[in-house]
């Protein structure tokens, strides 16, 4: 993949996810109360319902906020009855496309989601289409210039799955899903703070698209992203760095 950057893909994805800002109190609430419905409101003892309130106090919201989304999901306050799907389909060039969703209408949402893949050169396929194409992880990248050698040592000291240097110099650490916060958190006092910390489905292959595949590519990102329901979207395209 001559013309592929990992940290160039990393910094694109950071910024659409920057554009849509305004939406991520909305998307943190609905997974706090469903991860709190499914298992318990005790962050100590759901590792996912943690995770959740750690990115919540990431981005600044407030303690009343997080309490009010627990007890819904708990049952203790009323609220909406949310369900989780997930959509799979592919894009431009044949990339596969997972959309995992939060909604109180499964028909708005699939009928919101189809019409964004075909409108953008895409198709929605089946359950299970392209699932298997990916890996559920925490992944931390780590900006060019980290060192390798003192990451990779206090990354697997600290419990992690895999380091992956990458050729433009970016470093990514793969954990197990919700082992996510304590190994970044493990690493950040060993002096390293990753760019990027997410749990994801970290696709296992890549396709690079240029040209006009890429420039829909980023269309079909985009209208899925922006739907009120879609919670996260993973794809297993990459995009040539000097693609604009």
């Amino acid at each position: 993949m001559a013309g592929h950057s990992k940290w160039a893909n990393i910094r694109f994805r950071k910024e659409r996810q920057d554009a849509k800002r305004g939406k991520i109190f909305t998307r943190l609430i609905r997974e706090i109360t469903v991860a709190a419905r499914n298992g318990g409101g005790d962050p100590n003892f759901n590792p996912r319902l943690r995770a959740a309130i750690d990115k919540a106090k990431e981005h600044n919201m407030p303690s009343e906020n997080i309490e009010r989304a627990i007890k819904r999901g708990t049952g203790e306050l009323e609220g909406v009855s949310y369900e989780e799907i997930r959509y799979e389909g592919y894009g431009p060039g044949g990339a596969a496309v997972l959309v995992d969703c939060i909604t109180d209408n499964r028909t708005r949402t699939v009928a919101e989601v189809r019409h964004a893949f075909s409108k953008n050169g895409g198709n929605l396929g089946t359950e299970g289409c392209v699932a298997f194409q990916f890996k559920h992880c925490g992944q931390m990248i780590f900006a060019p210039g980290t060192d390798e050698e003192a990451l990779l040592e206090a990354a697997l000291e600290a419990g992690a799955e895999d380091v992956i240097p990458n050729y433009d110099g970016s470093i990514e650490v793969i954990t197990p899903p919700f082992e996510l916060e304590r190994i970044r958190a493990a690493l950040e006092a060993a002096g390293f703070t990753p760019a990027m910390a997410e749990v994801v489905w970290k696709p296992l292959n890549e396709i690079e698209l240029t040209g006009e595949d890429a420039a829909k590519m980023r269309k079909l990102l985009d209208a899925l992203e922006s739907l009120d329901d879609v919670q996260a979207v993973y794809t297993s395209a990459v995009f040539d760095e000097e693609e604009p």
